[in-house]
């Protein structure tokens, strides 16, 4: 009798712990699939949507292993439509050859200026760089670039360098044009016309204010939000940047709704981690950094590397734009 109450106990215990876990992730699936950012830590679950999903979908076999069957059939159809929405990113799209003007565009976050300057130019030569945009870049920062080669490579530059980690910078092969694309904001978001030999493209180093901070998400929606959409009777445009936003987060989808595509995701790279760059459990690793071009390029090429001294890893990616 005393075996048989044990035994009892225990199976409600874990049928407890199933619940509460089907709870959790069915609620964690509706945030993401119904588009909600809600407080500053709802938004950070949605960053590791990814690791949500296939916990879920194990808990959820696990359930039906232990024949919990409304729990476990809830977790895994749920978890089976997560799925369909985070696995594609590991898979190519199929796309047509591209016929127009190869650029290869690199963008990493410098950490307030600290990163190697040199190790930075070491890739930008290496990878031939011909667009390179820069979030936190610090008047220091520039020096060192400098002094490590950026004007014999990249020698037209829009820089809005500021001390600290609210600068922001694009350095090209080709003549620059400053733009202003982006109202106002809490850092830098610098902007420019790149003057390809065929058609010119629009440019963004894009670096909207982390939504965890403690004032809450207000301005990293307000800044999402105020990026431009694709310009469909002018320059062709790139975000390049640190967005502080996975592509499960509603501010990033919605870009894309506009008519930009991430050029990881196309090149089937869109699950691999750009923050922190040296990985670990904790935080665990996520996707925030991003290069969004307009529908109408094609990604051929996308890379994602360690830069010593940053806490971001860079991103190169090689697109077509179109001549016409």
């Amino acid at each position: 009798m005393v075996t048989t109450e044990v035994k009892a106990r225990k199976s409600g215990f874990v049928t407890f712990l199933l619940v509460v876990c089907a709870i959790l992730f069915v609620v964690a699936a509706m945030v993401r699939l119904l588009g909600i950012d809600g407080n500053r830590y709802m938004i950070a679950a949605t960053s590791l949507t990814p690791y949500i999903t296939v916990a879920g979908l194990l808990v959820g076999l696990f359930a039906l292993f232990r024949k919990r069957w409304v729990v476990g059939l809830t977790m895994t159809l749920v978890g089976v439509v997560m799925v369909a929405n985070v696995v594609p990113r590991a898979f190519p799209d199929a796309r047509p050859n591209g016929v127009g003007q190869q650029v290869r565009l690199m963008t990493s976050n410098l950490l307030t200026g600290i990163a190697d300057a040199e190790a930075v130019m070491r890739e930008v030569k290496a990878r031939g760089v011909d667009i390179l945009a820069m979030q936190e870049l610090t008047p220091a920062m520039v020096r060192d670039l400098e002094r490590a080669g950026l004007d014999q490579v990249l020698p037209n530059r829009v820089f809005l360098d500021e001390p600290g980690g609210s600068g922001s910078g694009i350095a090209s092969r080709y003549p620059l044009q400053q733009r202003t694309l982006t109202p106002p904001g809490t850092l830098q978001q610098a902007a420019a016309l790149v003057d390809l030999p065929g058609k010119d493209i629009e440019v963004v180093s894009v670096h909207p204010l982390p939504p965890v901070v403690s004032e809450g998400p207000e301005a990293w929606q307000r800044e999402l939000a105020g990026l431009p959409s694709p310009d469909s009777t002018g320059a062709i445009r790139v975000l390049a940047g640190d967005f502080n936003a996975t592509l499960d987060h509603v501010g990033l989808t919605r870009l894309l709704n506009k008519g930009y595509v991430d050029a990881a995701d196309q090149v089937g790279k869109g699950l691999i981690h750009t923050w922190p760059s040296a990985g670990g459990i904790w935080p665990p690793p996520v996707t925030i950094d991003h290069v969004l071009v307009d529908s109408k390029i094609l990604v051929d090429t996308l890379d994602v590397f360690n830069v010593p001294g940053s806490d971001h890893r860079a991103i190169v990616t090689q697109f077509v734009v179109p001549r016409f």
